[in-house]
């Protein structure tokens, strides 16, 4: 009856690891698609880019999604919007909750006329 037991503990116990491992996996994403429509578009030197104010706040939200993955940041800024051309990069600032400052290097994946998909460095 016990080894009944310990097979079951053991097996909740794994799948909770899986649960937590792949939630982990999935919301820990630091790749991101934006559309480019009249509200997020801006334009750095001449091309279509995702403006400042996007890619702080998504930033923001998905730099620390769990308590076990990342550093918790506030008031990310970025000094311009994010080109919407493939390898464009930026460094945004964000203040750690703990004292003092992180820089986040962001990345263009791809782009279209359409949308940008992008990523940012934790």
């Amino acid at each position: 009856m016990q080894s009944k037991y310990l097979v079951g503990a053991v097996g909740a116990v794994a799948g909770a690891a899986v649960v937590f491992g792949l939630g982990g996996h999935f919301l820990a994403g630091t790749e991101s698609t934006t559309s480019l429509d009249t509200q997020s578009t801006a334009s750095v030197g001449g091309h279509k880019a995702l403006a400042a104010y996007v890619v702080e706040g998504r930033t923001q939200s998905k730099y620390h999604p769990l308590p076990w993955v990342g550093v918790k940041v506030t008031d990310v800024s970025c000094p311009s919007g994010l080109k919407a051309v493939a390898g464009a990069t930026l460094t945004c600032t964000g203040a750690k909750s703990g004292g003092g400052t992180v820089d986040i290097p962001v990345t263009v994946v791809k782009a279209s006329d359409k949308s940008v998909t992008w990523k940012f460095d934790r």
